[in-house]
């Protein structure tokens, strides 16, 4: 089984693109979409109830807006619970149609020779950031150059929603860390991939051009705030 989990926050405008993209995708095996609405306050969890009725899904509710950790966390753990295989992998992506989806069926292939994580990755060769004003590329780039220097990791990207994971690699990180995911706000990524280096996974990053153009709407990510959250990580926050 694949699940694919999406965060979903005040989306209403890009819900019907994203349905397009992803009922024609051919991945395989059984497919079940898995929504969690953090809170939104437009019709976002309405359209996404209506466009995949006719296929296997469900759409979780925070309640109120709490943040895309805990929305990734509540998704994690609802899957864990309903899953039956260790055979099982998830994919996570934005629901802003951002994530190419052109390059999943690969992503998916290279999952399947032994790798735990597979990170889609603007900063690997052959990535890029299109349609992205200079001021957003050069703060990602200085953050993530330096949580590379701080942590010591040898990847290049750590704010990207966009991964495969083998589900017994989260079973093992929620084993070790009793929660996959503590920390609320977009840092929960850099959280997670850290938990997964330390619980031995293999990673591979594949190259993705991220779109920016194809979104309605702004995005929800902060660049600055979130990258000074990124640097304060590396600097005071240590995942063992």
């Amino acid at each position: 089984m694949i699940y694919v989990l999406i965060p979903v926050f005040n989306e209403e405008q890009n819900i019907e693109n994203l349905f397009n993209e992803l009922k024609v995708l051919k991945l395989g095996e059984e497919t079940f979409f898995v929504f969690v609405d953090d809170g939104s306050s437009d019709k976002s969890a309405e359209l996404l109830g209506s466009y995949f009725a006719a296929f296997p899904h469900i759409v979780l509710k925070n309640g109120e807006n709490k943040g895309p950790g805990y929305t990734f966390n509540h998704g994690f753990n609802w899957i864990l619970d309903n899953s039956k295989s260790d055979g099982d992998r998830i994919v996570t992506m934005e629901a802003d149609t951002t994530s190419d989806l052109s390059i999943l069926p690969h992503m998916l292939t290279v999952s399947g020779l032994g790798y735990d994580l597979i990170l889609a990755s603007v900063y690997a060769q052959g990535g890029a950031l299109d349609k992205t004003s200079f001021l957003r590329k050069f703060l990602s780039s200085i953050a993530n150059a330096a949580i590379r220097f701080l942590l010591g990791i040898q990847v290049n990207t750590y704010t990207s929603f966009y991964r495969v994971y083998h589900i017994s690699l989260l079973r093992r990180i929620k084993s070790k860390y009793g929660e996959l995911i503590t920390e609320f706000g977009f840092i929960c990524k850099l959280e997670i991939l850290m938990k997964a280096i330390n619980s031995g996974s293999k990673i591979v990053e594949i190259p993705m051009l991220l779109q920016s153009n194809k979104r309605k709407g702004k995005s929800k990510m902060k660049i600055f705030k979130t990258s000074m959250e990124y640097v304060k990580f590396g600097l005071f926050r240590r995942v063992k």
